[in-house]
Parts: C-alpha cells; sequence; structure tokens
C-alpha cells in the first residue's frame, strides 16, 4: 500500500482530471458540507464537491440553470440584521448567549474581541486558533471572562485538502468551553421558527462544531466544545434579536460520517470510465454522459440545498423514479422504484395479488 502522502496525491491528480484541465477547484464551504450531510447517499454530489466542480457552472451548461441562493435583499437584511446583533461589542449577543446556553455563570459585565485580522486563509486559520488559545487561558485565570470571536477562520480537512470554514461567532464562556453562534435572518415567531430552515442552519453550524473540535484536540487540556450552538434570529416582525440553543449532536454525527465518506471518494472515482470529466466547456452531450455516469440519490429536498436539483429531477421524473415523491414514499414502497412499477402492483400485474 502507498503512504498517506502518496495516496493524498495520486487523489488530487485524480480530482483535478475530474475537474478538467486547468479549471480551478471550487472551494467546500459549510453550507456546501451542511448539504452532504442532508443527503448523504448521494455519490454524485459527494463526487462533484470532492472534487471541487462548480456545481452551478455545471448545472448552467447542462440546461437545467440553478436558481438555488440568496436573493440579494436577503443578503443584504441577513447583514444589517448580523451588524445589530453584535453591535457595541456584542453585547446583546453575550447577554443571550448567557441567558439560553450558561445562566450558571456570571452575566458578562463586557467581553474581549480579539482581532482576527490576518493575510490569506491559512493566516486568519493560525490567528483564531490561537486567539481561542489566548481566551481559554484567560478564562481560567480571570474567573468571569467572556470572549466573543467575531467572524473567526476554522479549517476542516476534506478529502485531503483543507476546507476553510468562517462561523459567524464562536463564544469562550467563563469556564472556557466554546459556543458556535449561528445568526439567521429567518424569523422567530413565538419562540419557534421554521423547522427545515433551523433544520438547515443546525446542520450547518454541526460543520462548524467538527472544525472547533479538531482545534480544542490541538490544545492541552483540551477545551469542551458544547454541542449546542446559539440560534439568533429576529423576534417575530420585528429586528430585534431573540435566541434559542440548537442541540446538533446527531447532525455532528451524520456529518463526521459523511466526511469520512467523502475523504474516501477514491472509491467512487474508480467506478468512473477512462476520461471521465466535468469541466462546464465540454460538449453538452459529453458532460451529460458524464454526470450520469455516477448514481444520484434526488429527492425534492435537494431543490433548496443543491445546485444539480433540477437536472436531477428532470431525470428522475424521465425514469419514473419514486423518490421524485419523498423520501417517506420511497422508505414505503420497498423493492418498488418506479412508478410504473407500483402502478402495476396496484392493478395485481405483479408482485403477490394478495398484497
Amino acid at each position: 500500500m502507498p503512504p498517506p502522502r502518496t495516496r493524498e496525491k495520486a487523489l488530487r491528480h485524480r480530482l483535478a482530471e475530474l475537474r478538467g484541465p486547468e479549471v480551478p477547484a471550487k472551494a467546500l464551504d459549510a453550507r456546501a458540507l451542511a448539504a452532504l450531510a442532508a443527503n448523504p447517499g448521494c455519490r454524485r454530489r459527494a463526487i462533484l464537491d470532492g472534487a471541487g466542480v462548480n456545481k452551478a457552472a455545471l448545472a448552467s451548461a447542462l440546461g437545467a440553470p440553478s436558481v438555488f441562493g440568496q436573493s440579494q435583499f436577503a443578503f443584504v437584511r441577513g447583514n444589517a440584521f448580523e451588524a445589530k446583533v453584535k453591535a457595541d461589542g456584542g453585547t446583546e449577543l453575550l447577554r443571550l448567549a448567557h441567558e439560553k446556553l450558561d445562566r450558571a455563570a456570571e452575566p458578562p459585565a463586557g467581553a474581549h474581541v480579539p482581532d482576527l485580522t490576518a493575510q490569506g486563509p491559512e493566516g486568519r486559520t493560525a490567528r483564531t486558533e490561537l486567539a481561542l488559545r489566548e481566551a481559554t487561558q484567560a478564562a481560567s485565570a480571570a474567573p468571569g471572562a467572556w470572549t466573543l470571536l467575531d467572524h473567526p477562520m476554522l479549517a476542516l480537512d476534506v478529502a485531503g485538502s483543507p476546507a476553510f470554514l468562517e462561523p459567524d461567532a464562536v463564544v469562550v464562556h467563563p469556564d472556557g468551553s466554546w459556543t458556535v453562534v449561528e445568526i439567521k435572518s429567518f424569523p422567530m415567531l413565538d419562540g419557534a421558527a421554521d423547522p427545515a430552515k433551523v433544520g438547515a442552519a443546525a446542520r450547518q453550524a454541526a460543520v462548524y462544531v467538527l472544525a472547533l473540535e479538531r482545534v480544542a484536540a490541538r490544545l492541552e487540556p483540551s477545551p469542551r466544545v458544547r454541542h449546542r450552538i446559539l440560534l439568533v434570529c429576529p423576534k417575530d416582525f420585528s429586528n430585534l434579536p431573540t435566541a434559542s440553543a440548537v442541540d446538533v449532536r446527531k447532525q455532528r454525527a451524520v456529518t463526521a460520517r459523511q466526511l469520512d465518506r467523502l475523504t474516501r471518494i477514491e472509491e467512487i472515482a474508480d467506478t468512473l470510465p477512462e476520461g471521465t470529466c466535468f469541466s462546464p466547456e465540454l460538449p453538452a452531450e459529453r458532460l451529460a454522459a458524464a454526470v450520469e455516469s455516477v448514481p444520484a440519490t434526488y429527492a425534492p429536498e435537494c431543490l433548496s440545498a443543491c445546485e444539480l436539483a433540477f437536472h436531477c429531477r428532470d431525470r428522475s421524473r424521465a425514469a419514473g423514479a419514486v423518490t421524485r415523491l419523498g423520501r417517506p414514499v420511497r422508505a414505503e414502497l420497498g423493492a418498488l422504484t418506479t412508478v410504473e412499477e407500483v402502478l402495476a402492483a396496484a392493478r395485481g400485474e405483479a408482485g403477490d395479488p394478495d398484497d
């Protein structure tokens, strides 16, 4: 067996071949990694994301352009709300963290907000790790100290390459433990928010928790990374912040398993025909054949999480696959995988007529 470094180099070369000559890799972010966890059985998404393929450009080249992503209005509104939450040195944010997560600790009288400026993502990652180390040491030396890291930079190894991640904030509690903060612009009405949006935020936060755990493991003693994150949203229909503690242990476990699978994407790559390439510059027929050579696991939820969803939905419809009806329906139908098979069974033309 070749040494790990040689295997990683060979894998990177293989993934570059799949992207296409001179095509730069699209960096994975927390949103993309969270989407992987939402549909862990999709080999197509795993290989495309692992290879750094720009799925939006790929979807356009296939004739099924994506409308996935935030509108400009939502982006501006989200930035304005985040700025309000972090105003005055994060006073309101820390008050919410104390109220929802750590009432046993002393209330924050103020917070240290370290400067995380550095050159490039590697520099910012190193600066963040140093700030976390210093904040943890300060918590043990000065009881009652709270630290707020605004847009820290974390790194997570994905398929042998670092993915740089930027959470909205990380709070270091007086006991030295760390909490991920997710700030979203969707409303929390009467203390509850849209479950689908909360689930997406939890999956994204779970990626940050994993990355923080990697940092904590390098410190001695290792600080505790809390598995209850702070989700901050507008209260009702106002622009006032409110928050909820969200347990992300389940999402963290799923994401960790999917990342383990992603780091073995050479197994998927080995099953592809020789010369397979996903470059958007290729002729449409050849590109479509390359995409179809990797099995997809389409579900309606993909429409809000993957740029290739429209293409995969069209193929699912053309094949009469029951997956387009949703995962619960698919699970109920067992071995019946197409609408035609379901109708044949319903008419008694296939299977056991007594069923």
